[in-house]
Order: C-alpha cells, then sequence, then structure tokens
C-alpha cells in the first residue's frame, strides 16, 4: 500500500530485469549488513546439542553398569569416587531450507522506517545462511539451490541471488521433505486461507516451519488521513480515500486480525511465528527465531536429523 507522495520506488517495476538488476544492486550490501547483524548474535548461537556420535566434547556423566570400559574417562574419574564417561556430541547435518519473498509488495518503505520489507527479509535470510553455514549445517533455497554444506553459505546464496533474472513469487515446496526445518521471511498480506494452503504442503510433509512476518510500521498504524490514494503493488490498482483516517479502526482490526489467525495456525503446527518491523532491529528477530529452532522437537534440540 503506497501512500501519494511517499518514494515512487515503492511501486515495484513491471519488468522483470528490472527488478532483478534492483535486487542485485541491493544483495552485496545486504550481505555485508546481514553478517554485521551475525557479529551481534554471534556469542549466544549454538548449534545442536545432544549426545552422539561425533569429535567434539560434550560432556561427562556417570558410568552405567554395562557400558564398554572403553568409554570411562579415567583422568576425570581419578579426580573423586565416581567413575565418568565422556560424551561427544552428536554432529549429524541438518537442512534447513530459506527463503525471502520477492513480491513487489516487499519493496514498501514509509518515512517512518529505515529500510524496505525486502531489504529486511533478504538481510534476515542471509544473516540465517550465514549462522548456520558457520555451524556445519545444510542451508538451501527452494529454486534456487540444493542443501549445500559450506562455511561461506550466505556468499554463495548471495552470488546465486545476484544472477537469478526472476525470482517465483510462491516457490514449489513439496520437494522439502521431513525433518528439515524451513525459515520464511515475507509480509504474509494474503488471505489467510491463501497462504495455508500454499504452506499446507509442509506440514503433510511434516516439516517444521518458522515464519517471519515483515512489516513496515505504517502498514500497522495505518498514520494517514485527509485525501489520500493508495496503490496496490502487485496490481496497479488505485483507492482513494477523501477522508483517510476514517477506515484506520477498520482497517487496523483487520491487518491484526490477519496477523493472529495466521500465527495462532502456526503455533496449532509446531511452528513458530515472528513479527520484525522495519523500524526495529533485525538482530530482534533473530534471536527469536532462533531460540524457536532451538526449542525441544527443534533441529537445535537434536529431535530432527
Amino acid at each position: 500500500m503506497a501512500r501519494i507522495g511517499e518514494a515512487s520506488s515503492q511501486v515495484a517495476p513491471r519488468d522483470a530485469l528490472a527488478r532483478a538488476r534492483l535486487r542485485a544492486s541491493l544483495v552485496p550490501d545486504l550481505l555485508v549488513e546481514a553478517r554485521r547483524v551475525v557479529n551481534t548474535v554471534i556469542g549466544g548461537w549454538h548449534g545442536r546439542r545432544k549426545q552422539g556420535i561425533g569429535e567434539n566434547f560434550w560432556q561427562f556423566r556417570p558410568y552405567v553398569e554395562g557400558e564398554a570400559l572403553a568409554r570411562i574417562d579415567w583422568r576425570r574419574s581419578a579426580r573423586d569416587d565416581h567413575t565418568y564417561v565422556r560424551d561427544l556430541e552428536w554432529e549429524a547435518a541438518h537442512t534447513v531450507w530459506l527463503w525471502a519473498d520477492p513480491s513487489p509488495s516487499m519493496l514498501y518503505k514509509s518515512s517512518a522506517a529505515g529500510v524496505s520489507k525486502e531489504s529486511r527479509a533478504l538481510v534476515l535470510i542471509l544473516a540465517l545462511a550465514e549462522l548456520l553455514s558457520r555451524s556445519g549445517e545444510r542451508i538451501a533455497w527452494p529454486g534456487l539451490t540444493d542443501p549445500i554444506t559450506s562455511r561461506n553459505g550466505a556468499e554463495r546464496v548471495a552470488t546465486l541471488l545476484n544472477h537469478a533474472p526472476t525470482l517465483s513469487a510462491r516457490p514449489d515446496l513439496s520437494m522439502i521433505r521431513r525433518f528439515s526445518d524451513i525459515v520464511i521471511a515475507g509480509d504474509f498480506l494474503d488471505p489467510v486461507d491463501e497462504t495455508r494452503e500454499w504452506l499446507d504442503v509442509l506440514a503433510r510433509h511434516g516439516v517444521r516451519a518458522h515464519l517471519i512476518e515483515v512489516a513496515d510500521p505504517a502498514e500497522e498504524t495505518f498514520p494517514y488521513a485527509g485525501r489520500t490514494e493508495f496503490t496496490d503493488p502487485e496490481t496497479g490498482k488505485k483507492l482513494a480515500a477523501g477522508r483517510a483516517e476514517l477506515l484506520g479502526d477498520d482497517y487496523r482490526r483487520l491487518y491484526l486480525a490477519r496477523r493472529q489467525e495466521l500465527g495462532a495456525w502456526c503455533r496449532r503446527l509446531g511452528w513458530s511465528y515472528t513479527v520484525n518491523h522495519t523500524d526495529r532491529l533485525a538482530s530482534e528477530a533473530l534471536v527469536r527465531v532462533h531460540m524457536a529452532m532451538s526449542a525441544e522437537g527443534g533441529y537445535a534440540a537434536g529431535g530432527r536429523i
């Protein structure tokens, strides 16, 4: 929704090549910003923490009768009257799919926000790609790349985004299988029934999803008054309001009801739903998503392989 008099760049370019060039011009700076965000949260970021096959030390625990004697850590056991086993950390790589909504509505940026919704969504996804790659996880972008394991995974994804002529408004999610996670960053302004229909394949395949709603503060507060013309960035249709403030109460009720309904649906499925406003820090959403992914049943708890 774009108000007349606000930045004309809010209206999406119709030409796919123009969109691709615009995205390519943004990606290098967004990768730098994503790495800056990563550096603010990396101290609290941990990979999966579970006993299993691996090389890294996990914990000492008391010896249980029947276990192989070779597992006993004699040096630790000699320090007191108990016999201890040295457990290693489970290191099986996990696949996390990442996707940012490329639709025209994501270009919106009001005067109250520091960045567009598209920029914020890409920063969040690239930051997650960086963090997950550093943790040794496999990352993928549906329709752009198959799962990859690489320390420079974020850079590889950014390069692919730079050279992609087009990005699907809604990628095919049917190839994502059970025991994977997916993080989707978008504005989720479509009718809830349409969003649920699109994402239902993930629920049927046993995929755990984490939705990040990227919201411009003006979309939520509707700070418009007087004669105002609004433009739909998807269709170009216009709506002229003689006294825009009269639409405010109904608009805000419908806007928040959509969010609450979609969030409740996610919670019923065991998914997470995070809201990040573009006038707030990207790191806030990153921390919340990490906590959701680390919760019991998520990849960091070792409940999914």
